[in-house]
């Protein structure tokens, strides 16, 4: 019902580049800025402008995001509500998005409960960083999002999110089987902080959660090996080469032997996982059943 050309307006401006914004679209980059100067040409106002070798939008292109914003939360909210007052079976496609342990524990859950219970939806699942994932949402491929507030999320007050806490997900220290801090009754993030580490690859999410975690437990952490599946992070512990923080949330398995220790003090360490909509798109009928969902198998994961 709005001009998706405003969309591709919208990437850019969170980009900054043709080719950026394309590449979230999935378009060409040709077609991205034939879209902008079409939407130009029909507007009768300036959108971009040349700087270097990129574009800086105008002082009329703002404007016109700033009422794009209130359209899209407009358009999002009555969508809901005429849903709601038609009763209608919901149709089309529904798409779940989220990192990684949301999409393996808490989307699948979601996903086959809005397939059983409205048959006619096509329901669907992506697996993405939390960056990608606010990109989805702001391009319209993605209906509701899992995500894990990093130091990069956009703030709580984003005009264009609706943005709610699902559930703290504690993080717990996992050792070698035969490790010291086994023979403790009470362990802290600190009591490892002379501890060899392994963490995801700088970058990316869980690197970003360790060292805040680390930092508010007082101490840098010595980082030995990088490890983005937990697989190969608990590999690594089992033959003594360091220690790794894994959310509550995460299985682990049971081959090579290892020690899953849960963290006492404060600050303990956690991930704030959060479910995300277009603002105004919460009170879809569809996005309140998988919220449900959602949040009756968090409440059944973690009491």
């Amino acid at each position: 019902m709005i001009d998706s050309r405003l969309r591709v307006l919208k990437m850019l401006a969170e980009h900054g580049t043709v080719t950026a914004a394309a590449e979230v679209l999935n378009y060409t980059p040709s077609a991205v800025s034939y879209q902008l100067r079409q939407l130009a040409a029909d507007l009768g106002v300036e959108l971009v402008v040349q700087q270097g070798r990129g574009l800086r939008l105008t002082n009329a292109a703002r404007v016109l995001l700033r009422h794009a914003e209130r359209l899209q939360e407009q358009w999002e909210a009555a969508r809901g509500e005429l849903l709601a007052a038609a009763g209608a079976e919901p149709t089309g496609q529904f798409t779940l998005c989220g990192f990684s342990t949301a999409a393996s524990r808490l989307l699948p859950p979601a996903a086959a409960g809005l397939r059983d219970a409205h048959p006619h939806l096509t329901v669907r699942i992506i697996e993405a960083e939390p960056d990608r994932c606010y990109d989805l949402l702001l391009a319209e491929e993605a209906d509701l999002a899992l995500l894990v507030v990093t130091a990069d999320s956009p703030p709580m007050t984003d005009n264009r999110f609706d943005q709610r806490p699902l559930l703290d997900d504690p993080l717990d220290l996992v050792v070698p089987h035969d490790h010291p801090l086994t023979r403790r009754r009470h362990v802290t993030l600190a009591d490892a902080a002379r501890e060899p580490w392994i963490v995801g690859a700088p970058g990316t999410t869980y690197h970003q959660l360790v060292l805040a975690a680390c930092m508010s437990a007082g101490f840098t952490p010595h980082i030995a090996h990088h490890a983005d599946e937990w697989d190969t992070g608990t590999a690594l512990v089992a033959h003594g080469l360091g220690v790794i923080l894994v959310p509550r949330l995460t299985r682990l398995r049971d081959d090579p032997p290892l020690a899953r220790i849960p963290l006492h003090g404060e600050p303990a360490p956690a991930r704030r996982i959060l479910t995300v909509t277009r603002r105004g798109a919460r009170e879809n009928p569809t996005v309140l059943h998988a919220i449900e969902i959602i949040t009756a198998t968090a409440e059944a994961l973690l009491p």
